[in-house]
């Protein structure tokens, strides 16, 4: 499979994912899984993969069936269970969380360095992928060393945000901030330090993006926001003037007995984001909190419970404390605050 002549302008970006994130040697095997929509962006990483002479396996999700695809393609699993390193850059249809959880769980077991590009576009490439994740992966630590010690987690907007998150000492703080190792895979771009909490109590206004395929049916919720009650870390109540996406999300999340729950809460520690752009795989890096409901990502959190599904919400200039400490103010990283 050949993905086409790689854009200049994209091979920065590609460079980056390649050799600074991934860490891709001369003669590693590289499993690039990609869709139509993905195809420029792929056609970037295979170029910057030629530059270090990483043996490439590209495959097309459209060769192997009509989109939503409902369940992993065969070759794609089986190129991911020879290779050294796996890369999905594609976007998202309704229906096909389970074709992704089946490819990153081969990922997990194999323990391959894997980077999840799911939403990506040539935009994302010239933006967030140009970041300096080494600087990022500085704060990443930090915030992660703070939080490990954490009691409470505050969290203000304008818009009318107003929760309290508290945790578990049990479950682990994880870091993607864009190094990627076997130990965890990330999303590309990167700059996330996340868990999943005990309780979180309050309001979520969501005015940015809503993820799987809420972001690319909605885009950005700026001008019609989802005001999300939360109680005992439990989706309460929805409203929001769009009563179709209203009704959506409430559905959404209560497709299965955990959908409701506050799975994921997230720090994004991506310092190269100047403003958000309307879709979740990059806001979700810029400077903030933000949370999701469903799937806990027990894998690397290690909390005991799963949901078939995982949905992002988003939120802009946020004011946070933990504990007594504001440590972000309007959406700001006060660095000096965390050692830096």
């Amino acid at each position: 499979m050949n993905f086409g002549p790689a854009s200049p302008d994209l091979l920065p970006g590609a460079k980056n994912a390649v050799e600074t994130c991934l860490s891709i040697k001369a003669g590693e095997k590289v499993a690039l899984v990609a869709d139509e929509p993905s195809r420029a962006v792929a056609a970037s990483l295979s170029a910057a993969m030629d530059t270090v002479h990483a043996a490439c396996t590209s495959l097309l999700l459209e060769d192997f069936g009509p989109r939503p695809i409902k369940s992993a393609p065969a070759p794609v699993l089986d190129a991911l269970e020879s290779a050294d390193v796996g890369i999905l850059c594609m976007n998202p249809q309704p229906g096909e969380l389970a074709a992704r959880m089946a490819i990153v769980k081969v990922v997990e077991r194999r323990q391959i360095r894997y980077a999840h590009m799911v939403g990506v576009t040539p935009e994302i490439m010239r933006q967030g992928m140009r970041a300096d994740y080494r600087m990022v992966d500085r704060l990443s630590d930090k915030l992660r060393e703070r939080m490990l010690r954490a009691e409470t987690l505050t969290v203000k907007t304008e818009a009318g945000t107003k929760f309290a998150a508290h945790f578990d000492r049990g479950l682990d703080w994880v870091k993607t901030s864009g190094l990627i190792s076997p130990r965890y895979w990330s999303n590309l771009p990167a700059g996330e330090v996340f868990t999943t909490p005990a309780t979180v109590d309050g309001t979520f206004v969501c005015d940015a993006t809503a993820g799987d395929h809420f972001n690319g049916k909605y885009g950005d919720l700026q001008r019609t926001p989802l005001t999300l009650e939360i109680k005992g870390a439990r989706l309460r109540h929805v409203a929001c003037d769009r009563k179709d996406l209203e009704q959506e999300f409430w559905d959404y999340c209560h497709t299965d007995e955990n959908s409701d729950r506050v799975g994921e809460l997230a720090f994004g520690t991506n310092l190269g984001l100047s403003e958000m752009i309307g879709i979740l795989l990059q806001d979700e890096k810029f400077p903030g909190v933000h949370i999701a409901f469903g799937d806990p990502y027990g894998s690397q959190t290690h909390a005991n419970w799963k949901s078939r599904t995982h949905v992002d919400v988003l939120t802009r200039n946020c004011d946070v404390w933990v504990d007594q400490d504001q440590i972000i103010s309007k959406g700001r990283y006060q660095l000096d605050h965390l050692g830096l």
